[in-house]
């Protein structure tokens, strides 16, 4: 394996120090290290290093859906976007809710090399919610799965999420709700409120999501389990969270957790009234006051982490009218640039902040072992090259993703990631795949 140093990085934003890479680990941090023969040196002169980021819920679509992203092509905008670790969510064809399918997603992601995946398993067989999946034999499998979920797809009955959470207490792990009352939601289109009036689409409202996170945490103190919340997206369900951690923390035993994609972070719900299907997603954009309590809570710790909830699909499904369309965006490549604007900008968290919520947490969430760790000696060498400095316009037709339903499409957006190592070795150089 290539032996790197890289030069002048700022560690967290920090003074420029020297980083030196062998055998996969950070060999040395420091100033002025020796430059030795075989030694390859990367300047990073300006740039901020960050541990190689994690993202808890992507979709990868393989196996089923290869028209609109593979494991290699989503490992590879993943990379690109300063991922060194994935969660490949469960709604695959066929759904991934058993050790075989699993594993199969796992040895994808291991072929690829660019990031690491971890298959994320479905809570119930086939995402129907009427039968717990295998989740005993997933823990188990070769991919060692910890996160289950049936995202797309809400845990609706309550005696089954019950069952779900006292299941997984046996092996540590944790699920991951994806919060809609489907009652409450059947043929929404987008934020209920005075806008989805005015433009003839079905509200959604803010309550079915809500009420399905207020029930959870309930379920998860009474059976002293772990709960983790995808795409919290509402003011109110920020403070139910904030209260759940209140709770937990004051008695102990029991976990809540939760994440804010970067669209929610930046997007609102006016956006809906251009018709263009490419700001269609679940849940939907929500109002600028909802944005703001996101924003809040992710500067606050309510909210643990970003997660991109990479939803890539074909042109045909996002090239029609708004109520045909397929919800969902593109999230790998630009969370990190979005991130930057919406928390790092505006001052409300620093890069060690985002260190927390983009590596470091998920980590944590997921259970993973040789990701989210210190850019220090004796650590996996897992880093990002960050330049913050840089502005881009997303072109769509550039990215990675064999998708291209990007909301970002024309916009400027800060930063660019010029570098990204998995242990050691690069998958990112100079911007471009190595």
């Amino acid at each position: 394996m290539t032996t790197y140093l890289i030069r002048n990085a700022r560690i967290l934003g920090d003074a420029p120090v020297d980083i030196a890479i062998e055998d996969g680990t950070i060999a040395a941090v420091g100033s002025d290290l020796a430059v030795t023969d075989g030694v390859e040196v990367v300047d990073a002169t300006g740039l901020i290093a960050l541990p190689g980021l994690v993202d808890l819920h992507t979709h990868l679509r393989e196996p089923g859906r290869e028209d609109a992203e593979t494991v290699e092509s989503g490992t590879q905008a993943a990379a690109l976007g300063g991922f060194t670790a994935v969660h490949a969510m469960a709604n695959t064809s066929p759904v991934a809710d058993t050790a075989g399918v699993v594993e199969q997603v796992w040895r994808l992601g291991r072929e690829a090399g660019h990031c690491d995946v971890f298959p994320v398993g479905a809570v119930t067989v086939g995402l129907a919610g009427e039968q717990l999946a295998e989740l005993g034999a997933m823990a188990d499998s070769a991919a060692r799965v910890r996160v289950f979920s049936d995202d797309g797809k809400c845990v609706a009955d309550p005696v089954m999420m019950r069952r779900a959470l006292e299941y997984v207490k046996a092996f540590d792990g944790v699920i991951a709700q994806h919060a809609q009352e489907p009652r409450l939601t059947e043929d929404a289109q987008m934020n209920e409120g005075e806008l989805s009036g005015r433009l003839g689409l079905r509200g959604w409202p803010a309550v079915a999501e809500e009420a399905i996170i207020a029930r959870d945490v309930l379920l998860t103190q009474h059976v002293r389990s772990r709960l983790h919340v995808c795409h919290v997206s509402t003011a109110g369900s920020v403070e139910i969270v904030r209260w759940a951690k209140a709770m937990a923390a004051a008695e102990g035993g029991w976990t809540v957790t939760a994440e804010a994609c970067p669209h929610h972070l930046l997007l609102t719900d006016e956006l809906a009234a251009t018709y263009d299907p490419i700001y269609k997603v679940n849940p939907p954009l929500r109002t600028a006051t909802d944005v703001a309590a996101l924003r809040a809570g992710l500067a606050d710790g309510t909210i643990d982490i970003v997660a991109t909830d990479h939803a890539p699909h074909p042109h045909e499904d996002k090239d029609c009218e708004w109520q045909a369309a397929a919800f969902g965006m593109l999230g790998l490549e630009t969370a990190l640039s979005i991130v930057q604007q919406t928390m790092v900008d505006t001052g409300l968290i620093d890069w060690a902040g985002v260190a927390e919520r983009l590596s470091y947490a998920p980590a944590r969430i997921g259970r993973l072992a040789g990701h989210g760790r210190p850019i220090a000696e004796g650590e996996p060498a897992n880093i990002v090259l960050y330049d913050a400095a840089a502005t881009r316009v997303i072109e769509s037709g550039e990215m990675a993703s064999l998708s291209r339903n990007t909301p970002y499409a024309g916009r400027e957006l800060p930063g660019r990631v010029v570098a990204t190592f998995l242990r050691g070795k690069p998958t990112v150089l100079d911007g471009k795949l190595a």
